[in-house]
Formats: C-alpha cells, structure tokens, sequence
C-alpha cells in the first residue's frame, strides 16, 4: 500500500463503515461491546483505506462497533505504516483526530471544533 502511494504520489481515504448485526445471544460475553456509540445499535466495524480511485489498498480486522475508528486504526498497525512513508496523504474524518501527529503529518483530519467555553 505505502509503496503504491508513494511511488504514484497520490492521496488515499481511510474511513471505518458499521453494518449493523443482530444482537449477541444474552449469555454471550461482551455482549454489550457490539453496541455502536454512533449508530446505537448492534454493529461490527470494519476499517478500510482505499486511493483516490476507489481502489482498496488496506483492509483492518472487523471489530465491534464499540471501537473507536482511531483506536481501530492503531491495533490494525496502520499508524505503524503510515509513520514510516514519506510523502503520502491520507485524508480522514473526524474520528482520526489526533492520528496526524503519530503518523508524522500523513493522515489529514478536519481542524478540531472551536468551543465558546472549552472545560478547564
């Protein structure tokens, strides 16, 4: 993937999409952690990296829909890719907030909101 986008000098997307599922069993452990924080309801989580074309480049594991899409992004070691390229550009959405700075500039997020009255 790092070689691919390095070489072609273009950009990717990394997002996480939820399908959602039927609900575990109620004897299931971890019955709850299916529960998206988003969507509220039961989901699994799958991330995906694809170019500019739409072709897809990186696939995580599918977890539960209780997993942040950073917290995804960096059991899956893609932080671990990223921070180790140069010149590649993957523009994310909110939910990778932070990733940036780990990745040494190669995920670009939106600007964190301004708050009127941020807490103390």
């Amino acid at each position: 993937m790092i070689d691919h986008l390095g070489a072609s000098g273009r950009g990717a997307f990394v997002d996480a999409t939820e399908v959602r599922v039927r609900r575990p069993a109620a004897d299931t452990v971890d019955r709850d952690r299916f529960v998206s924080g988003k969507s509220k309801q039961n989901a699994i989580k799958t991330m995906v990296v694809t170019d500019l074309e739409g072709r897809v480049l990186f696939c995580g594991a599918t977890r539960p829909g209780s997993v942040a899409d950073i917290t995804q992004a960096r059991d899956s070691g893609l932080t671990g890719l990223l921070a180790e390229a140069h010149g590649v550009q993957v523009l994310a959405d909110a939910g990778y907030q932070g990733l940036g700075l780990e990745t040494r500039g190669a995920v670009v997020t939106p600007p964190h909101k301004f708050r009127k009255n941020p807490p103390p």
